[in-house]
C-alpha cells in the first residue's frame, strides 16, 4: 500500500520550539534546510550537497522530519522532501528565516566593513 510509505509527520500544533531548535543545532540539519529554502521545489534524498554518508544522511532527514520541519513523501521510488515553511512560519513567524539567514555566509563586502 502506498500509504504504508509515507512517514509520520508530526501536526503543526504539537511542534514545539525546543525540538525544532535541537533539530538545527546540527549544521548538516541546518544545511538540509538552507538548502530547502533556496530550491526552486521539493529535493530529493540523494539530491542535497552532504558531507555525510547516505545513512547518516537518513538519520538528520528522520530527525527534521519528527521536529516538523520537513515533510517526506514517495514520487515513484524517490524519497521526496519538503520544507514547511508555511506551517512553521505560522507557529514561529520569521524563525525559518532567521535561521537560513544565519546559515550563509557573511559576503565579501560585509567581512569587509566589519573588520
Amino acid at each position: 500500500m502506498e500509504a504504508d510509505r509515507i512517514p509520520h509527520h508530526p501536526d503543526v500544533r504539537t511542534i514545539t520550539l525546543q525540538r525544532v531548535l535541537e533539530a538545527v543545532v546540527d549544521p548538516v540539519r541546518r544545511s538540509i534546510v538552507t538548502q530547502l529554502c533556496d530550491a526552486s521545489g521539493d529535493i530529493a534524498c540523494g539530491g542535497f550537497d552532504l558531507p555525510v554518508s547516505k545513512s547518516t544522511a537518513t538519520h538528520h532527514f528522520r530527525i527534521l522530519r519528527e521536529a516538523g520541519l520537513i515533510r517526506q513523501y514517495y514520487a515513484g521510488t524517490s524519497r521526496m522532501n519538503a520544507l514547511r515553511r508555511d506551517e512553521i512560519d505560522e507557529v514561529f513567524p520569521g524563525l525559518l528565516d532567521a535561521i537560513v539567514t544565519a546559515e550563509r555566509p557573511a559576503s565579501d563586502a560585509e567581512r569587509a566593513t566589519a573588520g
